[in-house]
């Protein structure tokens, strides 16, 4: 039987993909990585994965998931910036859920090295 491709749209296993960013085996490389990961975290209900990845700035001091939430699709609609060469980035994404979506630009900042979510941008 095949392995289910990640959540976060790509067709690798999540293991070998989203996974390995959750499990701490591996830092997000880009902006739109480090958002695949965290919408896979939203899919996952991993609330402390979503805080390590929030900006310090930013981040609220508790998050609490609706364990009732399900989760459908990704799509990455445009990025700009966010690779190994830059210090920012933006990723603008549609995220899936039973009963609807979120459009969303996002923006992605390195803190010591690795991509942080900053903050976002509500679009429709």
């Amino acid at each position: 039987m095949p392995t289910p491709s990640c959540p976060c749209g790509r067709s690798e296993p999540y293991a070998k993909c989203c996974g390995r960013f959750h499990a701490g085996t591996a830092a997000a490389p880009t902006a739109e990585a480090l958002m695949r990961s965290r919408y896979c975290a939203f899919v996952q209900g991993d609330a402390g994965y979503l805080l390590r990845t929030w900006h310090p700035r930013t981040r609220p001091a508790r998050l609490d998931l609706d364990p009732g939430m399900r989760w459908t699709g990704l799509e990455i609609l445009d990025t700009a910036d966010g690779s190994a060469f830059h210090a920012t980035g933006t990723v603008t994404f549609r995220a899936s859920y039973r009963g609807g979506s979120l459009h969303e630009r996002s923006r992605f900042e390195r803190v010591d090295g690795a991509w942080v979510y900053v903050d976002g941008e509500f679009l429709d």
